[in-house]
């Protein structure tokens, strides 16, 4: 088991802090093994699909190259010309393929760990010099990992080399009764194929190495259960910050929570401890939500916007304290209160109808039903 210099085992998994900054350090998970695979089974593989376009290509260089009338073969410049002219083509024959390469080689380095570089990483360290520190790496454990890697490698190759030398040496016994272009067109399938097949072998030991990588990296950054105390005081702050951030998070809450208050239909208050805001809508609730409760100086502020605002305000402090015990913010009331608040909603309906068309005044509900068992004294 891993262990810090005070003793304590890493036993934690990395948080997404200490990943985020082994990323910033440059430090990611990365395979070789993988990048080797890619670039030479990805590169053979090209060079065999582009062959014949790399046959077509060197026969018009060699035929241009040998093409000189005996006026070019007296003039030097001329033939500086030639070859310049040989030398272009020869790029642009191979700049694809450097090219796929190219890509191949980047893409197989980021796609493990993404692309991470660190300014640490590309300054000098001293400490990589110390020849101490060189024999302590040769004798280490990821040092032996990397030569039963390349034993593996070389067993396996090796292996699969004799079993496709073994298996096509007929082929290799009938090249001299073919004539040329067929005996070239043998050859170059055998060895295109068996190419390929060789540097298959690779994904097997690529298919282990990425693992095994994952879970080394992830080993490295594990932390001490106090390395986690201490990044997570480091992250969270002080206390003192804490409860400020708390204090002005509640602060927060409560202007919301105020601003819904003018759209609520009634305020139920105890009168003066408790109060809570009731809104319904028939068309999209299934019953009456509470939009806003308070006590003490919250309360009286409930009661302030609602009386700046029009809302109907109305004393029941059995209701108001049950609603108030029995419900959270934003969520509909308890069954039990239904027939209570209906009541309520009802002189409320009745209220507003009085102001708009006149008549005779509703009067107000007395006794509302509260249950037993959402009462609160």
């Amino acid at each position: 088991m891993a262990e810090n210099k005070d003793g304590q085992e890493k036993t934690e998994q990395p948080t997404a802090k200490r990943m985020s900054d082994s990323r910033r350090k440059g430090q990611v998970p990365r395979s070789r093994e993988l990048n080797t695979m890619a670039v030479t089974l990805g590169g053979v593989i090209t060079l065999v699909m582009m062959s014949g376009h790399f046959a077509q290509e060197l026969r018009d260089i060699m035929s241009s190259g040998f093409t000189i009338s005996r006026q070019e073969i007296f003039d030097v410049s001329s033939m500086l010309v030639r070859l310049t002219e040989s030398l272009q083509s020869a790029f642009m024959m191979l700049l694809p393929y450097f090219l796929v390469m190219v890509v191949l080689a980047v893409a197989s380095s980021v796609v493990l760990g993404g692309l991470a570089v660190s300014s640490e990483n590309l300054m000098p360290k001293l400490s990589k010099l110390s020849p101490l520190k060189g024999i302590k790496r040769m004798f280490s454990a990821k040092a032996l990992i990397e030569v039963v890697k390349a034993i593996a490698k070389f067993v396996l190759i090796g292996g699969l080399t004799v079993l496709l030398l073994w298996n096509t040496l007929e082929n290799y016994l009938q090249l001299h009764e073919m004539d040329l272009h067929q005996g070239f067109d043998l050859i170059s399938s055998l060895v295109g194929w068996s190419v390929i097949l060789l540097a298959s072998t690779l994904i097997l030991i690529a298919a282990i190495d990425v693992p095994f990588q994952l879970w080394d990296h992830t080993r490295q950054l594990k932390m001490t259960r106090q390395e986690v105390r201490d990044e997570m005081k480091e992250t969270e702050g002080r206390p003192e910050v804490k409860n400020r951030i708390r204090s002005l998070q509640r602060e927060m809450a409560q202007r919301r929570m105020m601003e819904e208050v003018p759209k609520a239909d009634v305020v139920v208050t105890n009168p003066t401890h408790y109060a809570v805001a009731l809104r319904y809508d028939q068309n999209r609730m299934q019953a009456p939500k509470l939009v806003a409760k308070g006590s003490e100086l919250v309360a009286s502020n409930i009661r302030q916007v609602a009386g700046e605002s029009q809302v109907p305000i109305i004393e029941s402090p059995m209701l108001a304290r049950a609603i108030y015990f029995s419900t959270e913010l934003n969520e509909s009331i308890p069954a039990g209160l239904y027939l209570a608040v209906a009541k309520l909603l009802a002189y409320v309906f009745q209220l507003k109808a009085y102001d708009e068309f006149g008549g005779e005044p509703p009067e107000v509900p007395e006794d509302l039903p509260v249950p037993e068992d959402l009462r609160h004294d």
